[in-house]
């Protein structure tokens, strides 16, 4: 079997025309007559998508209508766990492949849809209703003193232009595919406005050890990944962030495992990327002694214990005296002798 496949494949490089190229691949194409799918190369070659999320679309994209893809259903379907589809699948809704719209059937259920369009970028592009000139118009013949009777298909001609007028008046009310409409709000259009990105942090002070310090960690990075070569300018710009970082108290192992820890592959714009890390991921500065100091309770004022001068019983006041049992016996005595 092997052998026979090895010569089918010889003799179909020797029916290729032109010379073959000396490396990469060639490709020997064998027109499909059924059951296949046709996949745009702007999935396919996709630079923001990763293999299993293109493998992903094309596996969802040669599916039947109606065909169950969540998560458990095409888990147990491919070879691949629960974690890696459930991130293939999320790649593919921020690039406007998926959607999940929640929809209300006739019933009176509340399902999940998920749908999946083969070429998003194609629903940004403005929808023309293409409608049919209008007929031209013709002036009214001329009547003769002795017209002839019209023969049946003349007759009948005048009424042919009001096909055009009725299909023309239709084409608008044509209700549009409702499964394409939340396909434009996943990709933003070209001319929406950005947010502006955060300023790069600041020191203090910029202190020339701190300049040193700052300027070492940086040209450094190579040593510790080989795609962090930075220039001279960059250096230089990004500086000021690293000493702000090194301004609170950042050990510079911190530092260069944070910019260096898990790098996108490939990494076209490393200077970019340092910025976005010391941006964001700067931390607080850490606190002093006094806020880490146990909170003091508030005192609470207590009353003291008196004896009372009549009874010796013991009871709350703040100066000696008569507790209140003695203090009401004295009261009716007072005022009788009074």
């Amino acid at each position: 079997m092997d052998t026979s496949q090895n010569t089918a494949l010889t003799r179909a490089l020797t029916e290729l025309p032109g010379p073959l190229p000396v490396r990469g691949v060639i490709h020997i194409v064998i027109p499909h007559t059924d059951r296949f799918t046709v996949v745009g190369n702007h999935l396919a070659q996709h630079a923001g998508l990763s293999t299993v999320a293109v493998g992903l679309a094309v596996r969802i994209q040669s599916l039947p209508q109606g065909t169950e893809i969540g998560i458990k259903a095409l888990a147990a379907r491919f070879p691949e766990g629960e974690k890696l589809i459930a991130a293939a699948l999320r790649e593919l809704e921020a690039h406007g492949y998926l959607r999940r719209a929640v929809t209300n059937l006739p019933n009176g259920r509340i399902v999940t849809r998920t749908v999946f369009c083969n070429q998003p970028t194609a629903l940004l592009r403005a929808r023309v209703v293409a409608q049919r000139p209008a007929p031209p118009q013709t002036p009214p013949p001329v009547q003769d003193p002795a017209p002839e009777p019209p023969a049946p298909e003349a007759a009948a001609a005048p009424q042919a232009p009001a096909l055009p007028d009725v299909q023309q008046e239709q084409a608008p009310e044509a209700p549009a595919p409702q499964d394409h409409a939340p396909f434009v709000a996943l990709v933003p259009p070209p001319t929406a406005p950005r947010q502006p990105s955060p300023p790069l942090p600041q020191p203090r002070e910029l202190t020339a050890e701190l300049d040193r310090a700052a300027t070492a960690i940086l040209s450094d990075l190579r040593r510790h990944a080989h795609q962090l070569v930075l220039s001279e300018h960059d250096i230089r710009r990004l500086a000021p962030a690293v000493a702000a970082w090194l301004e609170r108290d950042t050990h510079p192992d911190t530092i260069r495992h944070t910019l260096t820890n898990d790098l996108p592959q490939p990494l076209r714009h490393p200077a970019k990327l340092l910025k976005h890390r010391l941006t964001v991921l700067l931390p607080p500065p850490l606190p002093g002694a006094d806020d880490l100091a146990a909170p003091t309770r508030p005192r609470i004022a207590v009353t003291p214990f008196q004896t009372c001068d009549g009874c010796e019983r013991a009871f709350r006041a703040p100066t000696p005296g008569h507790c209140r049992d003695c203090r009401n016996a004295h009261s009716p005595a007072q005022a009788a002798a009074a």
